[in-house]
């Protein structure tokens, strides 16, 4: 199995404010708890601070408004941000520090203020996901005015930025192309906490990708909770390949990836653009959540077992080879021990490049929480643990197949410890998935693409060398 991406992900971002509020300038620190996703809205915030005379830092002890940006997701996710929260109110609590204003913002005080309100009273600012366009005025208006400020819901529409701020390496950005699901998988809160399925317009995404490709960004990878029904809630039809069309018409722009395309999404046209497009990377991520047909209903999701076989095999038999990256949920409940030998089957033929396990969680307020037949915790670990086990194989199997391949690979950093470099080529996402390492006789440029012909395979990695022409 890949190196799994934390459903927790942290990212350290921070920013500062004009001299109107006082003679110095107030620092601004912000910290970015979640997925990809949440990363963007930081970066929008980010973006208003910064158009409003902001200005950043990244110590929390010399920060004068601290931030925090947090995610709801599942239990754990909300455990590290109630850790941050606590952690973060030490410097708002103790007096030897300069903050004045702890702001939460993001996904938890979307759903829950009024219990974190009470949870959280050091809190100053409490911001739902719709109040990112106002965030310098309500942090203006709460410093000027020594008060706190609670502000969650509004238009529901997904902001647009120019010049947006990014936290990423210059060479690539993630780009969001809608918000909101319309799915209602039984288990998922996202609905309640993000809304209704809601396209960006399609211009505003062209100016923004030709934006952050002028800023040094080589490849975009375009996200939302469902960038497969893009544009569906406009015209009833996907405009996914439109927009990778378009896309392609940047110049400079080298590589186009998509995450989370949903299984009944996947139709021939995307698949044609993918082996046709040379800068659609051949690489999708397909959140299956499970095969069997018992548990797939009772997710309420909108494919069977068989539907995924077969789609499955209609990518393994195009001309090129396609990475699928896909996540699995064990211990759904009434998954029977039939359901779970199902799933471990399906891993087992199938080899999918990347895979990766999480256990159901029990999320109050939806459908699958009230379900009978809710399985205990350690049969679901158990279940992680196998699944997890089956796929290692399976990685090093697939593995094998690499050596004596040249691949093309975006030099990204030093693997100090190894003595290599490393990077990712196509059918690899920053963060989540595994890396290439390898070794080059010249010096090479961070964000630059190189030719690596592999030689081994190291743990769940590529080894290779650079090929010279």
């Amino acid at each position: 199995m890949e190196k799994e991406k934390k459903n927790t992900e942290t990212t350290d971002i921070s920013l500062l404010t004009t001299k109107k509020l006082e003679k110095r300038p107030l620092l601004v620190g912000i910290v970015s708890l979640g997925c990809d996703k949440n990363r963007v809205d930081s970066e929008i915030m980010l973006t208003y601070l910064r158009d409003s005379g902001y200005r950043f830092t990244t110590d929390a002890s010399k920060a004068d408004v601290l931030i925090i940006n947090t995610c709801g997701f599942i239990e754990n996710a909300r455990l590290e941000s109630m850790d941050t929260i606590n952690e973060m109110s030490e410097y708002r609590k103790n007096q030897k520090y300069p903050c004045k204003r702890l702001v939460v913002t993001g996904c938890m005080p979307q759903k829950w203020s009024s219990q974190m309100r009470e949870e959280f009273p050091e809190v100053d600012i409490f911001l739902g996901i719709d109040q990112y366009p106002e965030i310098a005025n309500i942090l203006n208006s709460s410093l000027e005015k020594d008060k706190k400020i609670i502000k969650v819901g509004g238009t529901n529409t997904v902001p647009y930025v120019k010049n947006r701020m990014v936290t990423t390496p210059l060479h690539y950005a993630y780009l969001k192309v809608a918000d909101g699901c319309d799915n209602y998988c039984t288990f998922c809160t996202i609905p309640s906490i993000r809304g209704r399925y809601r396209s960006r317009n399609l211009e505003d995404i062209l100016d923004e990708a030709n934006s952050l490709v002028s800023n040094g960004a080589t490849e975009l990878i375009l996200i939302g909770q469902d960038v497969s029904r893009y544009g569906t809630d406009k015209s009833g039809k996907s405009q996914l390949v439109k927009l990778i069309r378009e896309l392609s018409k940047i110049e400079d722009l080298k590589w186009i990836r998509l995450l989370y395309v949903y299984p009944e999404m996947l139709d021939d046209e995307l698949l044609h653009e993918m082996v046709e497009n040379p800068k659609l990377c051949n690489y999708i991520d397909i959140p299956m959540q499970h095969v069997s047909n018992n548990v797939l209903k009772r997710m309420n999701r909108h494919t069977t077992h068989d539907d995924i076989i077969k789609l499955v095999e209609r990518i393994q038999a195009l001309p090129k080879f396609i990475a699928v990256r896909t996540t699995f949920m064990a211990g759904f409940p009434g998954e029977t021990e039939a359901d779970f030998k199902e799933l471990c089957e399906f891993i087992t033929k199938y080899k999918l490049m990347h895979v990766g396990f999480f256990a159901y969680s029990k999320e109050e307020g939806t459908p699958a929480a009230m379900m009978p037949d809710q399985i205990n915790n350690e049969v679901k670990r158990k279940r992680v643990l196998k699944l997890v086990s089956l796929q290692k194989k399976v990685v090093a199997e697939n593995n094998k197949n690499f050596v004596g391949k040249i691949l093309e690979v975006c030099y990204e950093g030093i693997d100090y410890q190894r003595q290599l470099f490393f990077g990712r080529s196509e059918y690899q996402t920053p963060e989540a998935d595994t890396i290439i390492l390898f070794k080059s006789k010249v010096p090479v440029n961070i964000g630059q693409y190189y030719k690596v012909k592999i030689t081994k395979v190291i743990g769940y990695d590529l080894k290779g060398e650079i090929v010279y022409e």
